[in-house]
């Protein structure tokens, strides 16, 4: 997982992006975005990134071409984008980067946009990010409570625990998961190791979001191939 803002991989906390400063990682010495990816993927071949482009959630640009190169330099990783897409014109930007478009709660005005959205992609190339803060759900009530309408690939994202090392939010996630209809879900915000992975995956989780707890050297590539495989 990164986080994009002005150019650089950026350290997500608590979901206050105006306080978000460049990271700092024992993997590497810079934030260049490729430099980061190629060290995330030296250390595990993860087969998926998560990438945010805040500076587009935010409405200040994107960073259209760096997440080309990303998708030129490793043209077999799979990139799950989230560019603030809350209408369907929104993904007109992104249509000749091969990639699976993030559509976050917190940038849909409406269950109405998100249907929209809905018919202009399948289900193979997006992913719906149910967004929490210390405020509570964001986004439209209707898309929380209607489990029919979500897709096959759901994040449980708690931007309040980005960051955070507090251990993932589990009374959410057992929320989402009892609401379920067999859909996988992710969970996102506050993996502070290799502890909390194996709690999620008791849980019934299909995968984790994970940063801070890479870039701090807390869950090690031999941590994931434990869980995940050597790959």
């Amino acid at each position: 997982m990164i986080d994009l803002m002005d150019g650089h991989v950026v350290h997500a906390r608590f979901g206050e992006r105006q306080l978000y400063q460049p990271i700092q990682s024992s993997l590497c010495a810079s934030s260049e975005p490729l430099v980061v990816v190629e060290a995330l993927l030296e250390l595990y071949p993860f087969e998926k990134l998560y990438i945010a482009d805040l500076n587009a959630i935010q409405g200040r640009g994107n960073h259209r071409e760096m997440i080309s190169l990303v998708r030129q330099r490793y043209p077999e990783l799979k990139l799950w984008l989230d560019a603030g897409v809350g209408e369907a014109n929104d993904l007109r930007s992104w249509l000749d980067i091969t990639l699976d478009m993030v559509i976050g709660s917190e940038s849909l005005d409406s269950l109405a946009d998100f249907e929209t959205i809905k018919k202009c992609c399948t289900a193979q190339n997006y992913v719906l990010s149910l967004d929490f803060t210390a405020q509570g759900f964001q986004g439209p009530d209707a898309l929380l409570h209607q489990s029919q309408c979500w897709p096959q690939r759901l994040i449980a994202m708690t931007l309040s625990r980005v960051g955070s090392n507090s251990g993932p939010d589990e009374q959410i996630l057992r929320r989402l998961i009892n609401r379920a209809h067999g859909q996988a879900i992710y969970a996102a915000g506050g993996v502070h190791d290799l502890s909390d992975i194996q709690d999620l995956q008791q849980m019934g989780v299909a995968g984790a979001l994970v940063a801070s707890a890479l870039h701090a050297g807390r869950l090690t590539g031999g941590d994931i191939a434990a869980i995940c495989g050597p790959n």
